[in-house]
């Protein structure tokens, strides 16, 4: 076989497993259908198990910026030529264990399983599956631009932190506020620790610091 047949026959995606992201810090870039992979494994080399498996090596986590923290998982890829089983293909992959939404800080409690099947999409690329869209489209790889001075069009990070109000529109405690109040009377979160997750105004952060000293 040459060295690139298998290479080239399954560079290529098909279109319904590309789809174009169209929100957010990757829109315009290219995802790839996972199940397309594990189709095209399963054509090439059988069942998961008996033509092809893959093996959890490592799952850990990391912190981010702003409270946010990031999942990782190691895998190796094999496959079957044969009776033999190939030497492994790792893979390592990510996804956002703690992520800021507009009502703070929210976790995603199918990261790791996020994380591991970015893993085995690293190990594919390896074997040619898909290539063909990192090597020529725009993936969540590519290096991003950096804003030009005096742009303000590119979205700050700052930008996707919601700010933290005491009261809201009907002059109730707003529930992020009583959150953050009674974690810093408890003394598990200090006043500073509050701009990881919200947009903070200088009366609120001195507001915050009386907690500390009145307590």
């Amino acid at each position: 076989m040459n060295n690139l047949e298998l290479w080239n026959k399954l560079k290529d995606p098909p279109e319904w497993a590309k789809k174009t992201i169209n929100a957010g810090r990757l829109k315009g870039y290219t995802d790839i259908n996972p199940v397309w992979r594990l189709e095209v494994l399963t054509e090439q080399y059988g069942p998961c198990g008996v033509g092809w498996k893959y093996t959890i090596d490592k799952l850990w986590n990391e912190p981010a910026n702003h409270g946010c923290v990031i999942a990782f998982a190691l895998v190796t890829l094999f496959t079957k030529n044969g009776d033999k089983w190939s030497d492994g293909v790792p893979g390592i992959g990510g996804s956002q264990m703690v992520m800021i939404e507009k009502a703070g800080l929210h976790a995603n409690d199918e990261c790791y399983k996020m994380a591991v099947t970015d893993a085995v999409s690293v190990a594919c690329k390896a074997l040619g599956i898909g290539a063909e869209i990192y090597k020529g489209d725009k993936t969540k790889y590519d290096k991003q631009p950096t804003q030009p001075a005096g742009n303000t069009d590119t979205q700050n990070p700052e930008d996707d932190k919601p700010w933290l109000n005491e009261l809201d529109k009907d002059k109730n405690m707003t529930p992020e506020y009583k959150i953050v109040k009674e974690a810093i009377e408890k003394g598990v979160r200090k006043p500073q620790d509050v701009r990881k997750a919200y947009k903070v105004s200088k009366v609120m952060m001195e507001k915050l610091e009386r907690i500390v000293v009145n307590k």
